[in-house]
């Protein structure tokens, strides 16, 4: 599928699309026609050796803002701001959060207000197309500037320099064109700094934890409804009445997912002996209902980044007009991001609890889920796979955005520590998946123990589970089982419910 880069505002619906469908992208005609406009209107102004001194354009970067640079120099100026900063260091960035990375920067690029070439641009949608990947570290942004080191890393290879991932394999950047007959760029005025101004690193990581936080929002929901009928629990704290009067909308959204996938389930309409349960369990559209209350407050941030200009100094040809600001800096994304942590952490300790109630042999349920617990520990230790990365969820969700440094010689005095919130962030959504994955295989193992049936939809995925993950009835390595959990999830298409929220 070809994915046109347009001015028309991109939706939730849109990123998915790009994720999963999309293997071409090219440029329209009013993208192409708004990059050539502010190219000629850089180079008609600066062109001459007379030209003002103009941040970014032809003077030195930072708090060397005031260094005017000679026309002669120009090239070289920028190929020296993305060597200079390609400061990268710590883990590969993985290769789709480079691909969003290629995307975003593309996408920011194409509304003309950047002043790279067409040659540029196209140079990353060759890359995005190719799928040739820059070879990116996660360590050394401090998401002000933009992510300054992480994109200098994206942009090396368009300059013959870094490297890339081709086809599993690693070249170099001169490598690379050489395999595709590709020419080094040779960057032009502003050009430079351009591609490695903007917040494309951790908005990548931003459009990709929002697809994926809503996906395991909602499969929480089916991992607590089998264990709400694992544990015998009442319906009545789902009684949308009691959601009404007290209406947050992912609260009422939360209880009424549950209804629906336990809306014919004979365990969840037989009277129930215990008058109340644990909060883990009644309390679940109070808690996953404030979670996606701020997962829609990151979605939104996340969008209005996708699509706007992050990069400095902004040119508006229209008004004859360079404008120096801001816009590179981080902080919205920050915030949310951090937001998303703790956020996204919360729905994990809630389902580490359920997992711990399963466990306790009680209602009906064996010691650790197990018929012959004492020859059998059963499955006593996910609990404790699941309370290890709980506890290590709510290390990662303290905030990076309450953090700043000085930097670039009191130039850059408040930073917005935005790339350190995205790769924890991202850390803490993979642990969510594992948590809901060790909930996925006590709540079915438990419903193994009632004569009564649960809901038909429960009862489908739970068969379908059972045709890869058999019945836990006597001691194995259970690694293998939490894998296949995983996989079980990932392979579960539920974007209708998604998207359409």
């Amino acid at each position: 599928m070809i994915h046109e880069i347009s001015p028309k505002r991109l939706s939730l619906r849109d990123l998915n699309d790009i994720d999963k469908n999309v293997t071409e992208i090219k440029l329209s005609e009013a993208s192409l026609s708004a990059i050539k406009k502010c190219r000629k209107y850089l180079d008609d102004n600066f062109g001459t050796t007379d030209s003002p001194a103009t941040y970014g354009i032809n003077t030195g970067f930072g708090s060397l803002c005031n260094t005017p640079i000679d026309k002669k120099d120009l090239t070289q100026l920028q190929h020296n701001l993305i060597m200079s900063h390609a400061c990268g260091t710590g883990e590969q960035v993985p290769e789709h959060i480079v691909r969003w990375m290629l995307f975003l920067k593309i996408q920011s690029l194409s509304y003309g207000h950047s002043g790279v070439s067409i040659q540029v641009v196209q140079r990353l949608i060759d890359f995005y197309n190719h799928e040739v990947y820059p070879v990116i570290y996660e360590q050394g942004s401090l998401g002000a500037s933009g992510d300054l080191a992480p994109l200098a890393h994206l942009a090396l290879p368009l300059i013959g320099l870094g490297e890339v991932i081709y086809e599993g394999k690693r070249y170099t950047g001169e490598e690379i064109n050489e395999l595709k007959g590709w020419k080094a760029l040779q960057l032009q005025s502003k050009e430079g700094l351009a591609l490695i101004n903007g917040t494309q690193f951790m908005l990548a990581y931003g459009v990709y934890l929002s697809l994926e936080s809503q996906k395991l929002w909602y499969w929480a929901h089916i991992t607590t409804a089998l264990s709400l009928d694992g544990f015998s629990c009442n319906m009545s704290p789902f009684d949308e009445r009691i959601h009404l009067i007290r209406p947050h909308k992912g609260q009422l959204k939360s209880a009424s997912i549950i209804r629906e996938l336990l809306q014919d389930s004979d365990i969840a309409a037989d009277v129930k002996a215990n008058v109340q349960d644990p909060y883990s369990f009644r309390c679940t559209p109070q808690v996953h209902g404030a979670s996606k209350d701020t997962l829609d407050h990151v979605i939104k941030t996340v969008l209005t980044e996708c699509n706007s200009v992050t990069d400095n100094p902004n040119v508006f040809p229209e008004s004859d007009t360079i404008i120096s600001g801001g816009n590179f800096h981080g902080q919205p994304l920050a915030l949310v991001l951090d937001f998303l942590s703790i956020a996204m952490s919360e729905v994990g300790s809630i389902s580490e609890r359920r997992i711990f109630q399963l466990m306790s042999g009680t209602r009906g349920l064996p010691p650790f889920l197990c018929k012959n617990a004492g020859l059998n520990s059963g499955m006593m230790i996910l609990q404790y796979t699941a309370a290890s990365i709980v506890s290590q969820n709510k290390q990662l969700s303290n905030p990076a955005s309450t953090d700043s440094i000085v930097s670039s010689n009191g130039q850059e005095d408040h930073v917005s520590m935005g790339a350190n919130a995205a790769t924890k962030a991202f850390k803490v959504i993979t642990n969510l998946k594992t948590i809901l994955s060790i909930e996925l295989l006590t709540s079915v193992q438990s419903l193994d123990f009632h004569e009564k049936e649960t809901s038909s939809v429960l009862s489908s995925i739970k068969s379908i589970l059972r045709s890869t993950i058999a019945a836990y009835d006597n001691d194995r390595v259970m690694y293998t089982d939490i894998k296949q959990a995983q996989e079980f999830i990932d392979s579960m298409n539920i974007d209708d419910l998604i998207l359409n929220d």
